[in-house]
C-alpha cells in the first residue's frame, strides 16, 4: 500500500515577494474536501503566501474556473481540489480524464497548478488521502504549486500582452484628445 511507503518530498521553496494562489475547490464530498483545503492552506501558510478560495459544483468545473482566473485574474498559482470516487457508471472515468486532462493542458499554457483532485475507488480511500494530519493530498497539491510558482519565476520572462497596441495618437483620438 502506498500509504505505508517513503516519499522524498522536496523542501519547501521560499519567495522574496509572497506568492498569491487561488484554491479551487469542488466540494462534492463537503467532509473530504474541508481536509483537502485545510491541508492547503496550512502549506500555503507556511511558505509565506497568501490564498483566495472559491468553489464550484464539480471537479469538471475546477479546471474552468482556474482557467478563466489565469486569463483574468492576478494569481501566480492555483490549487485544483476535490474527489471523485468510483459509482456504478463510466461518468467516474469522464469525470476523472477530463479534469486531469483540462488541469494539464491549462499547465502546459503556464498556469502554476497543484492537482489535488482525488480520484478513489471508495470513500476510505478519499479519507485517508484528503486527511490534512495524514496523507495531506491537499497540502501536496499547494506544494506542487508552489513549487512551479517558484520554477516560474527563476526561469520567467516578463509577461507580455497578446494581440495589438494602439499608437499614441489612436489612444488620443480613442479618448476624445485627452491621453490617459
Amino acid at each position: 500500500m502506498a500509504a505505508n511507503e517513503s516519499h522524498y518530498v522536496l523542501p519547501r521553496p521560499s519567495f522574496e515577494r509572497a506568492p498569491k494562489l487561488l484554491i479551487v475547490v469542488a466540494p462534492y464530498y463537503k467532509d473530504i474536501a474541508d481536509q483537502l483545503v485545510a491541508g492547503a492552506r496550512a502549506e500555503i501558510e507556511a511558505a509565506g503566501g497568501t490564498h483566495d478560495l472559491i468553489e464550484v459544483p464539480g471537479a469538471l468545473e475546477v479546471p474552468t474556473a482556474i482557467g478563466q482566473a489565469f486569463r483574468m485574474a492576478d494569481f501566480d498559482g492555483f490549487v485544483a481540489l476535490g474527489c471523485v470516487i468510483r459509482g456504478e457508471t463510466t461518468h467516474y472515468d469522464t469525470v476523472c480524464n477530463d479534469s486531469s486532462r483540462a488541469i494539464t493542458l491549462l499547465g502546459l499554457q503556464g498556469a502554476c497548478i497543484g492537482n489535488g483532485i482525488l480520484t478513489v475507488e471508495n470513500r476510505a480511500q478519499a479519507e485517508a488521502r484528503a486527511e490534512a494530519a495524514g496523507q495531506n493530498k491537499g497540502g501536496g497539491a499547494a506544494a506542487a504549486a508552489l513549487h512551479l510558482i517558484a520554477l516560474s519565476r527563476r526561469w520567467g520572462k516578463p509577461v507580455r500582452s497578446v494581440g495589438f497596441k494602439p499608437k499614441a495618437d489612436e489612444i488620443q483620438i480613442a479618448t476624445g484628445g485627452a491621453q490617459t
